[in-house]
């Protein structure tokens, strides 16, 4: 199974005091330590020691075991109830906003990365899509091509160079990006 579930809340804290869980375990070069974000809601071998599951989150997956991903996203603290949520989102985005860089560095998703946006110039959720799937480094190679270059192969799903981010992912923090800049608009 290949399947990858996030789910964004404004504290993710609120859900794990609530539920069952476990948290994943990563290891990368031998170094083991928690997954950011991933638990198992289902039973998974545990490791006390390291307060988490005895089997590394890829391997577990693997096995059949199913990890979420539950995600701060402190943007969501912003909003005031559903009906701003509503016209927060389908206000008309200023992408040009994103041109100054003092506002650019407290956009979600974009933070270091100033000085490509000023170079890219995303101004449409498919462009900011696309934009935050190349500061992933197995697109990396992508970063300050023309956007017909970038959407050529942006989404061949080739991981060959490392970490690459679905278009799914990369759409709905697309959005999550363009609610952003509304909110800190308003």
């Amino acid at each position: 199974m290949n399947a990858d579930i996030d789910i964004d809340f404004a504290d993710r804290k609120n859900i794990v005091d609530l539920i069952k869980h476990t948290a994943a375990r990563q290891e990368n070069s031998g170094v083991i330590r928690k997954h950011n974000s991933g638990v198992f809601v289902t039973d998974i071998p545990i490791d006390p020691i390291n307060n988490c599951s005895s089997i590394d989150y890829r391997e577990a997956e693997n096995r059949g075991y199913f990890k979420l991903d539950f995600l701060n996203q402190s943007v969501y603290e912003l909003i005031q109830d559903q009906d701003h949520y509503d016209r927060m989102l389908a206000k008309p985005t200023d992408w040009d906003r994103l041109l100054d860089k003092f506002f650019c560095e407290h956009v979600v998703h974009i933070g270091n990365y100033t000085d490509l946006v000023a170079d890219m110039r995303p101004d449409s959720i498919e462009r900011m899509a696309a934009f935050i799937a190349i500061i992933r480094p197995g697109k990396a190679h992508l970063q300050r091509q023309l956007w017909s270059t970038v959407f050529a192969s942006v989404w061949d799903g080739d991981d060959s160079r490392g970490f690459v981010f679905k278009k799914s992912h990369s759409i709905s923090y697309a959005k999550l990006v363009a609610l952003h800049i509304n909110l800190l608009s308003n």
